[in-house]
């Protein structure tokens, strides 16, 4: 099968300032995503004392947001086959802003897990549709580095949000202290995410939608205006033709039935190994340092503002290994970066694990880590943070985005997507349980053991598509 090679110079007549400019404009969705995921990580203390939750509610409202992410993912691959790709986008820009707008605002649980739902949706719904339309305007030849972005965007979002945490948490004097205008500052984290969220509505309304969706519902005069655009005139028809010759086998209306193959009355191979990227990427427990930093870093020992500094250093090295990943994924492929980023999880999750399993109780019955274990803790779990985004992290969604055939591709997003997020959720619901059961060192260690699978679940089961058109997928 033909590949494109990395280095080749563009077409005639690509338009690769405007390719990379709307698909920026799509990765505000992952920074959204980011930011949502990660402000919740300095409002716990407030939750606590606000709503007055026991253990369990507050690993519910935390993790609240996931359950809207599963099915915001989940309908987002069909709605985008229906609607369109942008069209899917803008409905999340809206949810980001009255999500963001409403959880600052709550003052019951309730009110507050229902904006959290809503925000859930957003993110579930970017989650997908941001990815898969970057691959469904974007050249073979960069897909995989401008897909790559978006966990850029990610991470942006997340350190953004720590960032403000720790700023606001400062100026007050402590999350749950008042503000602005005799508001918590842990409210203001929450309102904070209204701006990129508005920011984000208002570039939608000016990029294309998916040329693939438009021949897909038969607008090939509209396709070919948006593949002009991108490609350039004589481009423009080479690719309509391969996206119509791709599609002319089948041509009915996408369905979830259509991942059922036809010829072995069994569920596709390629569905079960976008299910197990997207499950094997929360297993390993990357969000219980997003979601639970600060709780986790307290836990052993560390002051409320220095555990907020902590995640705004995880950021920051979370996105100089995004830019490591930029580099490489289209010149060495996805699968490499894969097994490797599992094997280096591994060991850091296992000197992690190590250093939680070596300390004692205070008698407060909080850890106290006596000589050098808090420092290996600390520098092992940013390790695993790096090792995460500069592998899993981007690569998932890079994959996800690009890897289904298109007449599949939506309902295949949306299974996968919807697998990712519920993954998401009882990962982060049961840390709370596992903290309070088998402690740190025995949470730690399953997610070790997840890494490790991980590494022999790439070797066997994913395949490479790297420099591979959209329109060579097969399922």
């Amino acid at each position: 099968m033909s590949s494109v090679s990395l280095d080749s110079p563009p077409r005639d007549g690509e338009n690769t300032r405007f390719i990379i400019l709307i698909s920026c404009v799509a990765t505000i969705g992952g920074f959204l995503f980011g930011f949502d995921s990660g402000v919740i990580n300095g409002t716990v203390d407030g939750l606590k004392q606000t709503f007055q939750s026991s253990s369990a509610g507050i690993g519910f409202e935390v993790a609240s947001m996931l359950l809207g992410c599963a099915v915001g993912a989940f309908f987002a691959g069909r709605l985008a086959d229906r609607w369109g790709r942008r069209a899917v986008l803008i409905i999340a820009a809206l949810l980001f802003l009255l999500s963001a707008l409403g959880a600052g605002a709550s003052h019951s649980s309730g009110a507050f897990i229902l904006a959290r739902l809503m925000g859930g949706f957003a993110v579930g719904a970017a989650s997908v549709m941001s990815p898969a339309y970057i691959a469904e305007v974007a050249s073979a030849r960069y897909r995989g580095r401008l897909a790559t972005v978006q966990q850029i965007a990610i991470i942006s979002g997340l350190f953004c949000a720590f960032l403000s945490n720790w700023l606001l948490a400062k100026a007050a004097g402590a999350s749950i202290h008042p503000l602005w205008f005799g508001q918590e500052a842990w409210r203001w984290m929450f309102w904070m995410q209204a701006i990129p969220s508005l920011l984000f509505l208002l570039l939608l309304l000016a990029i294309p939608e998916s040329p693939r969706y438009l021949v897909a519902k038969g607008r090939r005069e509209d396709a070919l205006t948006v593949l002009t655009k991108l490609y350039g005139a004589h481009e423009a028809q080479a690719k309509l033709g391969e996206i119509s010759g791709s599609l002319s086998a089948d041509q009915h209306r996408p369905k979830l039935s259509d991942l059922v193959s036809k010829a072995t009355g069994k569920i596709r191979p390629i569905v079960w190994i976008g299910i197990g990227l997207a499950v094997f990427q929360q297993l390993v427990g990357i969000n219980v340092v997003f979601y639970y930093g600060a709780v986790l870093w307290q836990a052993v020992g560390f002051s409320e503002g220095d555990a907020l500094l902590i995640n705004v250093l995880s950021g920051a090295l979370s996105i100089g290994a995004c830019l490591v990943t930029v580099v490489l994924i289209d010149r060495i492929g996805r699968k490499p970066l894969l097994w490797i980023g599992s094997a280096g999880m591994a060991v850091a999750l296992a000197l992690v694990t190590f250093a939680f399993a070596s300390a004692s109780l205070d008698a407060d019955g909080k850890l106290a880590m006596a000589g050098g274990l808090g420092t290996l803790a600390l520098v092992a779990a940013n390790v695993y943070v790096v090792f995460f985004n500069m592998s899993w992290g981007p690569v998932m969604w890079v994959m996800l985005g690009e890897m289904f055939p298109n007449q599949i591709r939506g309902s295949g997003l949306a299974v996968a997507g919807a697998a990712q997020w519920t993954a998401n959720f009882a990962i982060t619901v049961t840390f709370p349980i596992l903290l309070g059961s088998i402690g740190l060192a025995g949470a730690y260690g399953i997610y070790t053991v997840a890494a490790v699978a991980s590494v022999f679940f790439v070797i066997k089961f994913v395949y490479e598509t790297k420099g591979r058109e959209l329109e060579q997928m097969q399922g």
